[in-house]
């Protein structure tokens, strides 16, 4: 007698939709065409939206074959559901020689110009480290590539609402072209995130140029603006206050060495900044600036503070001493400071109860991370003040140098302090402490 029932289905057959989409979302390109394979339901699957909304696209300077197979694929589904896209993120790994970057210029033409016109949901755009000044970078592909990528910004302007172009490394004139990109239809831009960090070449001081400011003053709605101290001015001050003091959430400033830091900025354009923008929270993150009158040029009572990193790359300068720092311009900011990151080579003179005191001034101090010469006992009195009470500290990071080749004994005490503090580092702390050799 022959048996008429349907085949008995498996339980993936009724997995509802959302479920499914939840599945293929974990897949990748190569697994979701497989599966799209299996059957009609699976392959409508495929083609939601909710799964391409989001992109990261990395060109490698070296492709082996499997890469470059990997990379050709992910551009084709781009193109296929580009108009599906959010969030796209550009990346360039190790490019090596002008060819290369040729060909990148080429494909990224092609693929801003594809997404320009299909696509209408892209919110946020990153390309980071572009290091246009480098010399693989020839003039005629470097300007074409700017080119491209200021009328992608133009099509995109109403809509796109985060733009990260760090280290690109282009002139004040490029990079105030692409800037202008997103207000060129409207004469405003609203985007509400820009990181322009490292973004104009090395030893401009863009904060004197009227171009610079006439360009900043388009946007209307920053929230999170992330750029470097060489673009700050009194203009630049104002500009945001006047513009932006409704919506401006956090400044995000690097200070390096080689970009100029000694402009005088008032700090009543930063009293009028911070009063107008009262969720205003200023971090700053210093790379070899590290002497007290320099940093006392930038350091002033009247900006909102929540986090300053202070790292001097293992570079060691005899001229130089931390200690006015910790006891004059930091302790400014007790009301304010939540995040402490302090890497410092400093051989020639222990912090040990100058840091302390600090930490305990500062009365909303969450996260200390410290790379620096320190005694061992010093981790012993912060825990017990933190034990008691007199912080707040979440987090602990210190990596504590020597100058001995053996720190067998370091490592002991330090073992030892952990389990006498064992309670309190497990349940309430994200505690990392080691020692490190500087020999």
């Amino acid at each position: 007698m022959e048996d008429d029932s349907e085949p008995e289905q498996s339980s993936w057959a009724y997995l509802p939709d959302v479920c499914l989409r939840h599945v293929f979302h974990w897949l990748d390109d190569r697994d979701r065409s497989r599966a799209a394979l299996v059957c009609k339901k699976w392959s409508c699957a495929m083609y939601s939206g909710s799964l391409w909304r989001c992109r990261t696209l990395t060109f490698y300077g070296q492709p082996s074959r499997a890469r470059t197979l990997e990379f050709q694929s992910a551009l084709w589904y781009t193109k296929k559901f580009g108009k599906y896209l959010k969030h796209l993120e550009i990346k360039l790994s190790n490019p090596y020689n002008t060819p290369f970057i040729k060909k990148f210029q080429v494909i990224m033409r092609g693929l801003l110009s594809h997404l320009g016109k299909c696509n209408s949901h892209l919110v946020s755009l990153s390309i980071k480290y572009l290091e246009l000044d480098c010399l693989i970078w020839k003039n005629v592909v470097r300007a074409q590539f700017i080119k491209s990528l200021a009328a992608f910004l133009k099509r995109m302007s109403n809509q796109l609402d985060y733009l990260n172009l760090k280290g690109a490394r282009i002139t004040l004139e490029e990079g105030c072209e692409l800037l202008n990109s997103l207000s060129s239809l409207t004469n405003r831009s609203l985007i509400s995130e820009i990181n322009i960090e490292d973004f104009f070449s090395l030893h401009l001081s863009v904060y004197s140029s009227a171009l610079f400011h006439q360009t900043m003053s388009k946007f209307h709605s920053l929230t999170i603006l992330t750029f470097n101290y060489n673009c700050i001015s009194d203009e630049l001050l104002d500009i945001l206050r006047e513009h932006s003091s409704h919506s401006l959430c956090t400044l995000n400033i690097k200070c390096h060495i080689h970009d100029p830091h000694g402009q005088a900025v008032s700090g009543m354009s930063w009293a009028n900044l911070a009063k107008r923008a009262p969720k205003l929270n200023v971090n700053f993150f210093f790379e070899r600036v590290m002497k007290h009158d320099h940093l006392a040029r930038i350091l002033l009572v009247e900006i909102p503070v929540r986090s300053i990193s202070l790292r001097s790359c293992y570079f060691s300068d005899p001229d130089w001493t931390m200690r006015p720092t910790l006891t004059n311009l930091l302790p400014a900011y007790w009301h304010g400071l939540q995040k402490l990151t302090l890497e410092l080579n400093n051989d020639h003179e222990l912090l040990d109860d100058e840091l302390l005191q600090l930490i305990l001034l500062c009365k909303k101090l969450l996260f200390l991370k410290v790379w620096a010469f320190l005694s061992v006992s010093f981790m012993e009195r912060l825990l017990q003040n933190r034990a008691e009470r007199k912080c707040i500290l979440t987090t602990i990071k210190v990596r504590i140098y020597t100058a001995q080749d053996d720190s067998t004994e370091e490592e002991r005490l330090l073992a030892d302090i952990y389990r006498k503090f064992k309670y309190l580092i497990d349940s309430e702390l994200n505690y990392f402490v080691i020692t490190y050799p500087m020999v």
